[in-house]
């Protein structure tokens, strides 16, 4: 019995160490998997999406999107972030590069330079829906830091302060 429960134990332990081995060759396909999916949404991206933001920062700002989000400081849709930007906000605009019809979108540019808010574009509207915890795409987000009064906003000032650099320089 005592070489029985040995061998048992030996195969258990080489098919743990197997899977282990798949869910580690699986983890690095998801993460090749990640990185190209930047690059299939690049085609899909309206022609006038400048300045786009590249990988590095479309991940800081999915992140940040996330952080502001739980702390309720987000506007989402066209509507709230024009209202929001009318009532003299100050803050970061996400716009989405795959709208379309073009028109929905098309003249937030030059609205947002006009009341100097910094903007920029991401590849993908259900990235930006999904940051925002949402089930549905968005075409726009304008991250307000503070215009929630329980001062969630220190979680990610940092990274916000990071992101308005980088956003900035381009």
């Amino acid at each position: 019995m005592g070489k029985s429960s040995k061998v048992k134990e030996s195969s258990k332990s080489i098919k743990h160490s197997k899977e282990v081995k798949d869910s580690k060759k699986e983890s690095k396909k998801e993460s090749k998997e990640d990185k190209s999916l930047y690059e299939q949404r690049l085609p899909f991206v309206t022609p006038f999406s400048t300045p786009l933001a590249d990988k590095k920062l479309n991940k800081k700002l999915l992140k940040l999107i996330k952080k502001s989000s739980k702390a309720k400081d987000c506007k989402r849709g066209i509507k709230e972030v024009i209202k929001a930007v009318k009532h003299n906000s100050k803050g970061l605009v996400v716009l989405a590069g795959d709208v379309y019809p073009y028109d929905v979108i098309s003249h937030l540019p030059v609205f947002l330079e006009d009341h100097n808010i910094p903007y920029v574009f991401i590849p993908s509207k259900s990235d930006l829906g999904n940051a925002c915890n949402t089930k549905r795409a968005t075409s726009t987000l304008f991250i307000v830091p503070g215009s929630n009064k329980k001062g969630k906003s220190d979680e990610y000032k940092e990274e916000y302060e990071e992101v308005m650099k980088l956003v900035k320089t381009l």
